[in-house]
């Protein structure tokens, strides 16, 4: 091959290169804004004994005012605990989020040690969500005391119009 005759098909791979960053930057962008969001946020005191707990979720299908996709009720859910907790709380994470709809159950429980334990179980439906977390508070064997202490719904990408 002749040398100006590489360089144009490495220029045109760099191209295609280019063009195909863009495009699936775009669309991974667009496609953000099509998910709405839900997230179970705690929050702990020094000690490392949480403090509180609570979520956010998009009640709403897409164009409600409540929907948020999956960072925002990040966001949304940790300004919630923050105002909640008091000043004994001094870490706050988030303990699950998620941009599928469905139903979401936060569970918690006790293990042999006293020490207390929150999960999140999700499902296509609420007695499935609840299951499921009942099967995350065994796996962390919190077997003593076991509840479940919210319960919701969150719209996500493939709600239908009825919103569910």
């Amino acid at each position: 091959m002749s040398p100006s005759r590489t360089g144009i098909s490495d220029g045109w791979r760099v191209t295609r290169l280019s063009i195909l960053i863009s495009v699936s930057s775009c669309l991974i962008a667009a496609n953000l804004r099509l998910f709405a969001g839900d997230a179970v946020a705690i929050g702990y005191n020094k000690d490392g004994i949480w403090t509180s707990v609570t979520y956010y979720s998009s009640s709403k299908p897409k164009g409600g005012k409540d929907y948020k996709i999956e960072p925002e009720a990040r966001e949304e859910a940790l300004r919630d605990l923050h105002k909640r907790g008091d000043h004994q709380t001094t870490r706050f994470e988030i303990l699950s989020s998620s941009d599928a709809t469905g139903f979401v159950a936060v569970g918690r429980g006790t293990d042999k040690s006293h020490k207390d334990a929150n999960v999140v179980g999700r499902g296509k439906s609420q007695k499935e969500a609840d299951e499921n977390a009942m099967t995350e508070l065994n796996k962390a064997g919190a077997t003593k005391n076991q509840r479940i202490v919210y319960r919701y719904f969150s719209n996500g990408a493939e709600t239908n119009p009825s919103g569910h």
